[in-house]
């Protein structure tokens, strides 16, 4: 793990943290979580497993200070965590597979869903919830999930152009993407 991995990522948390603090809340006074988007945007850039463990308690700190929710400061925590490790594994798992835009949005998708039941479903244990879980995941985690299927690729799209001509991040990450896409295109 570089020095230039942690900055970057820190970077984006930032960005994710002052997304989150200009949006209005939901129902219960709930928000959705760009902190997690722009952690997603930072395993897709990088894809380094090291990084699970710092960026998903740092964005758990980050969203812990930040909660509007009574109590939600260990969920948070919980949920970053939780959060971090299933959606570096997927990316793991479908990097080389399917393209970057495909692997982005699935990524979006998936991780934005695992957090918002991961955060409803340990602060329902822990503290309660203002609203019934049905509710706050109809409300809030699968509209956040919609969103983030598509601020995800975009996201991660615009940040590589820069990232890799500083430097940041390998080629390999643009061509596991290419290579997935070629190999499909070939197929049909």
């Amino acid at each position: 793990m570089k020095t230039k991995e942690l900055a970057l990522t820190a970077l984006f948390l930032a960005i994710g943290l002052v997304l989150h603090q200009i949006t209005i809340g939901l129902l219960g006074g709930m928000k959705p979580d760009f902190v997690v988007t722009m952690l997603l945007v930072s395993f897709l850039m990088l894809r380094n497993k090291r990084l699970v463990i710092p960026a998903g308690l740092a964005a758990g700190v980050i969203a812990a200070l930040t909660t509007t929710m009574p109590g939600g400061q260990l969920p948070n925590i919980i949920d970053k965590l939780i959060t971090a490790f299933v959606s570096m594994g997927l990316i793991l798992l479908l990097q080389g597979h399917v393209s970057n835009n495909v692997l982005a949005a699935t990524v979006g998708f998936i991780g934005t869903l695992v957090s918002g039941t991961a955060f409803l479903g340990s602060a329902q244990l822990i503290i309660g919830l203002p609203v019934s879980f049905k509710a706050l995941f109809i409300t809030v985690v699968l509209p956040t999930a919609a969103i983030n299927t598509l601020l995800t690729p975009t996201i991660y799209g615009i940040a590589m152009g820069p990232a890799r001509s500083a430097g940041l991040v390998s080629k390999s990450q643009s061509a596991a993407g290419a290579k997935a896409t070629a190999g499909k295109l070939s197929d049909s």
